[in-house]
């Protein structure tokens, strides 16, 4: 009887220390707060395409994308090029002549998600936005903010498909 109780107390403690190894290693990172809105899928920057140089906010690294917008549907070329994330829909709400969008992006093979938040006046575009990687273990994020200017859609799609 009392090795039954030394394996059961051994198990319990194994297990008391797995639980919270494992509460420490996996803490959840939010992704980007897009603010609340009257947000539709109105198609409002289809046939737009905008060559950004941004940051990211905690490393400093520089961040250069191209961002697509088609057929109610939008694309980071970085994104695309790293994993994969084809076309995601977006959302738009204009307030006075500003053009506000988010987008939602997750690769299928890997477990990142991308959500981008921008304002786009006229042919400038700026934008903030979140890569987040979740795994059972840990949780990264890459915060990131960028800015730039529209570029020719047709030549921006030849070339990334």
């Amino acid at each position: 009887m009392t090795q039954i109780l030394q394996v059961a107390a051994m198990a319990c403690a194994t297990l008391g220390i797995g639980a919270a190894t494992m509460s420490v290693m996996h803490e959840d990172i939010p992704d980007l707060q897009v603010p609340e809105g009257a947000w539709s899928s109105s198609g409002a920057l289809d046939g737009r395409a905008f060559t950004v140089l941004g940051t990211d906010v905690e490393s400093g690294a520089v961040l250069e994308d191209e961002l697509l917008f088609r057929n109610g549907a939008f694309q980071s070329v970085d994104c695309q090029n790293y994993c994969d994330f084809g076309w995601s829909e977006y959302q738009t709400k204009e307030i006075d002549d500003v053009i506000h969008f988010t987008a939602t992006t997750i690769c299928p093979d890997a477990p990142h998600t991308v959500v981008f938040y921008g304002q786009v006046v006229g042919d400038t575009i700026t934008l903030e936005g979140t890569w987040t990687t979740r795994r059972w273990y840990w949780t990264n994020q890459i915060v990131m903010e960028a800015s730039g200017t529209a570029t020719d859609f047709e030549a921006a799609v030849g070339v990334s498909g």
